[in-house]
């Protein structure tokens, strides 16, 4: 584990505060906060506007594993890995969300180690978990190569990283500077976007990377008016008649397979 030093320290003070305060997808919510209802809203929006996650993440398959997921929020996804089988922890910077999670999860029925933790320091012992899962953490955590380094160091040999970034050459990074619409979180403390070669730096400790660009247009719920008709019903329709093939690399999410 990598000491923090003053700056590091303080920036994730800065991330900690900054996500108690901006629950991920909170304002599609109509149910209130913290009811079964609302985690139902958040889990139906998140597969909605993720369509591709579950067949690139086989939930099933990690049944009777130890699994960590580093920025699990308020637990969509944990929820979906217990459900599952996996013998499920989460960590979170936010404490807000750790007590969302487990009211997600006590709703459930469900049981998991919840805990406020930073991904970049995690308490674990060395060679802990099976599979470790961070969808959407790396971006908006101050180091991400040391948090990169925390995920090798508490996997198994042979364990493996389940990781996501945003993509620098994706369609929607273009668009979004075309249309002049901000992106999600884009006021977040730290908010970066990597290449693949950068997003392959970063896991430089593992030595099997499998690389795999997802996320293509889907119709929004956020975004109304003008710029949002034009964006659901002639944009996502044209971009996705368009080869698979030839749109993969601008995909806005960059999934990776990293084994220890």
């Amino acid at each position: 584990m990598k000491p923090a030093t003053a700056n590091n320290a303080t920036m994730i003070a800065a991330i900690a505060a900054y996500w108690n305060d901006h629950i991920h997808d909170l304002e599609i919510a109509t149910q209130p906060v913290g009811s079964a209802g609302f985690f139902d809203e958040l889990d139906a929006y998140r597969f909605d506007k993720l369509r591709y996650l579950p067949q690139v993440v086989d939930f099933p398959s990690y049944q009777g594993q130890q699994l960590l997921e580093v920025g699990c929020g308020v637990g969509i996804d944990l929820v979906r890995f217990a459900r599952a089988g996996a013998i499920v922890t989460g960590v979170d910077l936010a404490e807000v969300s750790i007590e969302l999670a487990r009211q997600n999860f006590a709703h459930r029925g469900l049981t998991a180690d919840l805990q406020v933790m930073n991904g970049e320091a995690l308490i674990f012992a060395d060679n802990s978990f099976d599979i470790v899962y961070a969808h959407g953490v790396l971006q908006y955590t101050a180091d991400a190569a040391q948090m990169a380094r925390e995920l090798h160091r508490v996997l198994k040999p042979g364990g493996e990283a389940i990781v996501m970034v945003y993509n620098k050459y994706s369609w929607l990074n273009a668009l979004s500077k075309l249309m002049k619409v901000g992106l999600e979180h884009e006021d977040a403390p730290v908010l970066k976007k990597y290449s693949i070669g950068e997003l392959q730096e970063i896991l430089r400790p593992f030595p099997q990377i499998r690389i795999i660009p997802e996320r293509f247009p889907v119709e929004s719920r956020l975004h109304r008016g003008l710029k949002g008709a034009l964006y659901n019903k002639l944009f996502v329709r044209a971009f996705n008649i368009l080869p698979r093939a030839l749109v993969r690399p601008t995909g806005w999410h960059i999934m990776a397979f990293a084994r220890k």
